[in-house]
């Protein structure tokens, strides 16, 4: 084995930034139960949209963590015997239901070393205010659906957009995903006669190397169901960190 393939054996597939943000979100608090599949953890400082939370890595591994009170509902307790089969029956039985996972996409360390080295392509650049006539323009071409999945706004923190013929055909947005967290989280847009034509890759993979530019790790999140989106992510070059679920905003207290 090459020096080279030694490197690239033992380079983490993903950031310290990444994994010390989710272990955080997981471990920050008391550890009620820990094995080598399944970890439960209570956190007091929870805000209310994700007083239940679950993350399940693609490792194989499933961290919960909850706020007290709702660990009281759930009914868990220190020393007891638990799995993810039985937290989730808890949950059911207590009426606390979860919103439905989302994809958590990100770049391994091995292509994002790629990604940096890359130079946009094409029609393609940072869209700006400058830009308020054209991507109002973008915005009446698609569907409310479509504006309200993808979520990309002029406004964000980062915005690029890829053109065709100077008219403006795909737009991802970026903005900052929690106050103390180098994360930003992306949205994209393709309208739909210009997609399954690379436009929707582009944008991704030129907001993505802005974001490590400006010091931050860029994560693709996607419903489950979602094959378009996901497709887009691997595409891009993101690889699946895992699925992320939080209680409903239903869910009864």
């Amino acid at each position: 084995m090459t020096n080279q393939q030694n490197r690239v054996k033992n380079m983490p597939l993903f950031s310290q930034t990444i994994t010390d943000f989710w272990r955080a979100q997981f471990l920050n608090g008391d550890v009620l139960y820990s094995d080598k599949v399944f970890t439960v953890a209570i956190n007091p400082e929870l805000d209310e949209d994700s007083r239940v939370m679950v993350l399940e890595t693609t490792d194989g591994r499933v961290m919960a963590v909850l706020t007290p009170v709702m660990a009281d509902k759930v009914g868990l307790y220190q020393g007891q015997d638990l799995s993810e089969e039985i937290f989730r029956r808890k949950l059911n039985e207590a009426a606390v239901t979860l919103h439905g996972a989302d994809y958590l996409f990100y770049f391994s360390e091995a292509d994002k070393n790629v990604l940096l080295q890359e130079n946009m392509e094409g029609d393609l650049r940072r869209l700006t205010e400058q830009d308020d006539a054209v991507f109002s323009e973008f915005e009446s071409s698609a569907s409310e659906q479509d504006l309200d999945d993808a979520y990309v706004e002029l406004e964000h923190w980062a915005v690029f957009g890829s053109f065709e013929q100077n008219c403006l055909v795909s737009a991802a947005s970026m903005y900052p995903w929690e106050d103390n967290a180098q994360i930003a989280d992306l949205g994209v847009l393709t309208l739909t006669p210009f997609r399954g034509k690379g436009h929707a890759r582009k944008v991704v993979r030129s907001i993505c190397k802005y974001a490590y530019d400006q010091g931050y790790e860029p994560q693709y999140r996607c419903q489950l169901d979602n094959r378009a989106s996901t497709s887009l992510a691997k595409a891009a070059g993101l690889t699946l960190f895992g699925k992320w679920d939080v209680i409903s905003p239903d869910s009864t207290d």
